[in-house]
């Protein structure tokens, strides 16, 4: 898939929203963009598609939220702080193995932690104000790939 082009937070809400639309339990979503690049406005737009009214917040300093009252529940997760100590002891696998969507900004940190399959999202600023964000999506696994498929056809 080539990369999408957005021109403003709320395309990129709307592609977001548009992706959650074909999310399953236990799907996996990294987002990876340096500070600023959109990656909670992101999933602002992917708590929305499932149906999720609550304020989403980064979780930099709580390293996992949780939103449970939309069609699926949402385990936003910035493992930024992790980068020196990994995941080991949080038990992110009942997440990724769970009834739900994950979805981890700076999944860099704890590459031994991730599952083999999940879909990877860069997020980068472009333009002249950098208001505009480019989106390249990384599908890893036969999961992924159909999401994809399923994604660029609609």
């Amino acid at each position: 898939m080539k990369p999408l082009r957005t021109r403003n937070e709320e395309e990129t809400k709307t592609v977001a929203a548009d992706l959650a639309k074909w999310l399953e339990p236990g799907d996996v979503i990294l987002l990876e963009g340096n500070l600023g690049a959109g990656k909670t406005t992101f999933t602002k737009g992917l708590a929305e598609g499932l149906g999720i009214k609550r304020v989403i917040k980064s979780p930099t300093y709580t390293i996992i939220r949780e939103y449970l009252d939309g069609r699926l529940p949402l385990y936003h997760m910035d493992v930024y702080r992790l980068e020196e100590t990994g995941g080991m002891d949080l038990g992110l696998e009942e997440y990724f193995e769970g009834d739900g969507v994950s979805i981890i900004e700076w999944a860099t940190f704890i590459p031994e932690d991730l599952p083999q399959e999940y879909l990877q999202i860069k997020l980068m600023p472009v333009g002249e104000e950098l208001m505009e964000r480019e989106l390249t999506f990384y599908p890893i696994g036969k999961r992924y790939e159909e999401l994809m498929q399923k994604f660029e056809a609609k």
